[in-house]
């Protein structure tokens, strides 16, 4: 039977009903299973990039079909909810592409996510009109400037170069008011397509196309792109923790965005695996690690698993802002994000920012031979580790380096995923966590 919940680690506003929703749904969880286990891992990883997920976004409620997920990985762990059903709930507005998402240049059809991606603000629209190839004269000659102001475009696809796209704040605001009054604008990347994702959203279709798979004399363009933009998406933290055997009422933190880029259009999705299917999976298996009776934590261990991350770190920034544990409790937090690959080591953000803690970290990983490269970076917003480190928390971000490259993209999927260090990674981050407060004893 999990611990009973120590109350004053949750706020002195939760009302007695609350707590008892949070004793009820502990009490109704299994018994925990057993720790560190690779094929669990594949599991895992398989199950948060499955199609059914669709991308773990906004679209057809990928998002929280993933959560329910954790959820019920969490309940079986035997963690104690955070919030009533592991649930913390905030909004977000949020750009989604569900429908339709196709491209054609000439009558050749162009593949959604491998050749074109709808740009995270783009609008919706359906069009069929002649290319406008931007002239980079226009940068530098007047008389090219008033000739392009002289050309309709509101029929017209504007196709540009992405050196011209970050160009386009340097013209007159005559010329970029004239512009974006294309029917649509195709935006030529050299490199691979980044998709992201955006709370606003454009008035018309503004796509990124491999610059590869375009045709050099292409004249006629037809798409046709659903957008819909949700205001005030209500989605989810999932959060929960097993509680101190010694000192409850500190906290060592374990977190990992679970969510991702969701789908364009009905047949093309984001699986995530890299990111950050491995980063939740290793949240799972130190979850599993410490649920076992033999392993549980002197200091209470939080497992918080944020949503919203690719968004703009809206799940942490939410759970800073509305703490559901004392942020000065916290010892130490880990984030996790990019564990799958490792073959050329391990990456920790805010190791130059927490010296002690990172040479805390060397000296374990000398000791235990896990990794074969510790690299330290510095002050970073590029996870959820960023809202607790800005508010004084020791937060470290952990990231493995070498291997497949796929990231944002569709070829980010489980079976190309070599979870090279995993196993490693696994050793070390126990050991730091242990070190913090976490192991049995201490």
């Amino acid at each position: 039977m999990p611990l009973p919940i120590h109350f004053p680690l949750f706020s002195a506003a939760r009302p007695l009903a609350a707590l008892g929703l949070l004793l009820g749904s502990t009490l109704a969880c299994l018994t925990p299973t057993t720790a560190q286990d690779m094929a669990r891992t594949r599991q895992t990883i398989d199950r948060l990039t499955a199609s059914d997920l669709h991308g773990r976004g906004y679209v057809s409620g990928g998002e929280q079909r993933a959560a329910a997920y954790l959820q019920d990985r969490f309940c079986a762990l035997g963690l104690q909810p955070l919030a009533p059903d592991y649930y913390q709930f905030f909004t977000l507005p949020v750009n989604t592409f569900p429908g339709r998402a196709e491209l054609s240049a000439d009558g050749q059809s162009l593949r959604p996510g491998l050749d074109f991606i709808a740009a995270p603000h783009s609008g919706p629209g359906e069009v069929r009109g002649p290319v406008y190839q931007l002239d980079s004269l226009v940068f530098a000659q007047p008389a090219a400037q008033q000739k392009l102001l002289a050309m309709p475009l509101a029929k017209a696809v504007l196709v540009l170069t992405q050196a011209q796209a970050g160009r386009l704040a340097e013209l007159p605001p005559e010329v970029q008011a004239h512009l974006a009054t294309a029917a649509a604008q195709l935006t030529l990347v050299p490199g691979k397509l980044t998709a992201g994702i955006a709370g606003e959203q454009s008035l018309r279709p503004r796509l990124e196309v491999r610059a590869a798979a375009w045709p050099a004399t292409a004249r006629t363009v037809r798409l046709h792109l659903d957008a819909r933009l949700h205001p005030a998406y209500r989605t989810q933290n999932v959060v929960g923790y097993l509680p101190g055997t010694a000192r409850p009422d500190s906290f060592v933190v374990v977190s990992a965005h679970y969510d991702h880029l969701g789908r364009l259009g009905r047949d093309t999705y984001f699986p995530g695996a890299n990111d950050n299917a491995s980063g939740v999976a290793m949240l799972l298996e130190l979850a599993a690690y410490y649920a076992r009776p033999e392993n549980r934590p002197a200091y209470s261990v939080a497992f918080l698993a944020f949503g919203a991350e690719e968004a703009g770190l809206v799940g942490s920034s939410y759970f800073v802002e509305h703490p559901l544990i004392p942020l000065p409790a916290i010892r130490v937090l880990a984030n996790l994000d990019l564990l799958g690959t490792g073959g050329e080591g391990l990456t920790v953000v805010n190791g130059r920012v927490f010296e002690d803690q990172f040479a805390r970290l060397q000296r374990l990983n000398a000791t235990g031979n896990y990794i074969t490269s510790l690299a330290a970076r510095g002050r970073a917003a590029n996870s959820d580790h960023f809202p607790f480190s800005e508010r004084g928390v020791p937060a470290l971000f952990f990231y493995t380096r070498g291997g497949i490259t796929a990231y944002h993209d569709v070829q980010d999927r489980p079976e190309t995923l070599p979870l090279t260090a995993f196993r490693g990674v696994f050793g070390l981050l126990r050991d730091f966590l242990n070190d913090a407060g976490a192991a049995p004893g201490k």
